[in-house]
C-alpha cells in the first residue's frame, strides 16, 4: 500500500477537480452541502443495527462503509483546501481543547 501525506491527497483531489473544470462547482457551500449528504448515506448502514451489529458488518457492507467514508474524507479536504484550513493543525488544536474540555479520569 502506498503511503500518502495528507497535502499529498490534497493536490491530487485538486488536480482531480481542476482537469474536470469543477473549481467553480467546488465552493465551501456546495462541497459542506455535499458532505452532509454522504454523511447520511453512512448513517443509512447502520441506521437498524444494534450496537454491537454495528462492529460486525458483512464484507460487502463494511466495503460499501468503506466507500462512505472515502467519499465524506474527499469532501471534507476539499471544504479545506478552498478555505485554507490545515485539517491536521485544527485537528490537533480541537483535541488540546477537548483534553482541556473533558479530563481524563484518574487511575
Amino acid at each position: 500500500m502506498m503511503e500518502r501525506t495528507m497535502d499529498e491527497l490534497r493536490e491530487q483531489l485538486a488536480e482531480f477537480a481542476r482537469r474536470r473544470d469543477w473549481e467553480g462547482y467546488h465552493s465551501p457551500k456546495n462541497l459542506s452541502m455535499a458532505l452532509i449528504a454522504e454523511a447520511a448515506e453512512l448513517v443509512e448502514h447502520f441506521q437498524w443495527l444494534s450496537q454491537e451489529q454495528s462492529y460486525q458488518l458483512p464484507a460487502e457492507k463494511l466495503e460499501e462503509v468503506r466507500m462512505e467514508l472515502a467519499d465524506i474524507q474527499i469532501y471534507l479536504i476539499r471544504i479545506a483546501d478552498r478555505l485554507g484550513v490545515d485539517l491536521l493543525q485544527a485537528a490537533t488544536d480541537k483535541m488540546a481543547i477537548n483534553e482541556r474540555r473533558f479530563p481524563s479520569k484518574p487511575d
